[in-house]
């Protein structure tokens, strides 16, 4: 049987993946005072046997102020990286998954209630909220309290903190970076005329639209190891009409691969609440393909993908290069082992759990012969179990 493409390696940098699986960023909103607690290792711990290629830690504030909710993880001091080191070590021990880490700034969708305790806006008088600061003086919601528009101090404030956050990621051995230019966090709501009133040299043109983002990309990659891979999220579309669109992400993507993008991995949405999505099975996918055939660097796509299948067909026709998982692995996580049975392909899972390879499924685990509590399993150097 030919080898599925959903688990034929790829090279992202100089970053060697054994498959094509993509765990998505997920925000979990249990930090404290932005730092990791036990929650965390175990979300992350579980996530890092899946048999997934990548690992993105959620997105993670670079100012405590960048936080969508008072429960985010953040990265902006010495206490969240210590934190996050004490997590990282703990998964790493057993864990040979590749982690990186999504860094973003949440603008005006930031100082909001915990998603179990309603989501709304926090006001800034409120215990666990603070004043917002947006690209304009525009609020997310009517009704909400109007960020205030950032002036050229305050974004080369928030530039540096991206830069700081990236320069701490470097120092925790993550693997890769992912900056936050999508959902109608801060990044993206400089690219959206909806959220974007400017009326200086980051406003009004697409060029002026996409200037900040791109200096926050070129600073972080510049301060970013240069063996190791910092990408972009973003939204494709805002789904409502005089929005941030295809035509402009294809023209941002492009421009980020001429500044040393390494991979795109295209969402949609997320900007306005007059958003309008048709959500249904794979109902991002075509914007991952119209981004594909416009650039060199890998994309991901995202979006109800949930069928081994589904997966395969959208790495096996060229729509991406990868496929990102969310809610689907949170659901299983080890989605990625049943495709590789039903798929007739291998995964390498931890030693202890050799044992439950599934006697119809007898290949599954790359290992011939018995597998039980009596054998005793040596790792060769392709990283097989013998």
């Amino acid at each position: 049987m030919a080898q599925p493409a959903l688990f034929k390696p790829i090279q992202v940098r100089r970053l060697e993946l054994p498959n094509r699986i993509v765990i998505a960023p997920m925000c979990q909103y249990s930090a404290e005072n932005g730092q990791m607690n036990d929650w965390h290792q175990i979300h992350l711990g579980q996530l890092a046997m899946s048999g997934a290629s990548l690992l993105t830690i959620e997105a993670t504030g670079v100012l405590p102020e960048g936080r969508i909710t008072w429960g985010d993880v953040g990265l902006y001091d010495d206490a969240t990286e210590e934190a996050m080191r004490r997590t990282l070590e703990s998964v790493r021990r057993w864990s040979h998954t590749a982690i990186g880490i999504q860094l973003g700034h949440a603008g005006r969708k930031a100082s909001t209630e915990v998603p179990w305790a309603g989501g709304h806006q926090l006001t800034p008088d409120d215990p666990h909220g603070w004043q917002t600061v947006a690209p304009s003086a525009v609020p997310f919601n009517e009704g909400d309290v109007a960020p205030v528009a950032l002036d050229r101090e305050g974004m080369v404030r928030i530039r540096d903190a991206f830069v700081a956050a990236a320069v701490r990621a470097a120092r925790l051995g993550l693997d890769f970076v992912q900056l936050h230019g999508a959902h109608g966090y801060l990044l993206h709501q400089f690219l959206s005329p909806l959220s974007n009133r400017r009326t200086d040299e980051y406003g009004g043109s697409l060029e002026n639209r996409m200037r900040f983002p791109l200096e926050v990309f070129e600073a972080v990659r510049a301060a970013f190891p240069v063996d190791r891979a910092v990408t972009m999220r973003v939204s494709a579309t805002d789904w409502v009409e005089g929005g941030w669109d295809l035509a402009q992400t294809i023209a941002f993507a492009k421009a980020l691969e001429a500044r040393g993008c390494d991979a795109i991995h295209v969402s949609t949405g997320g900007l306005h609440p007059a958003q309008r999505i048709p959500v249904g099975p794979s109902y991002q996918v075509p914007f991952a393909r119209a981004v594909k055939q416009a650039v060199k660097m890998p994309v991901v796509a995202v979006g109800l993908i949930t069928s081994p299948e589904q997966a395969e067909a959208i790495v096996a026709t060229g729509d991406a290069d990868m496929v990102a998982l969310a809610r689907t692995i949170l659901y299983d996580p080890r989605w990625p082992w049943h495709a590789a049975a039903e798929l007739g392909a291998t995964v390498l899972p931890p030693k202890q759990y050799l044992r439950s390879q599934p006697a119809r499924h007898r290949h599954l685990f790359g290992v011939d012969g018995p597998v039980g509590p009596t054998a005793s399993w040596k790792r060769d150097e392709s990283g097989a179990y013998w």
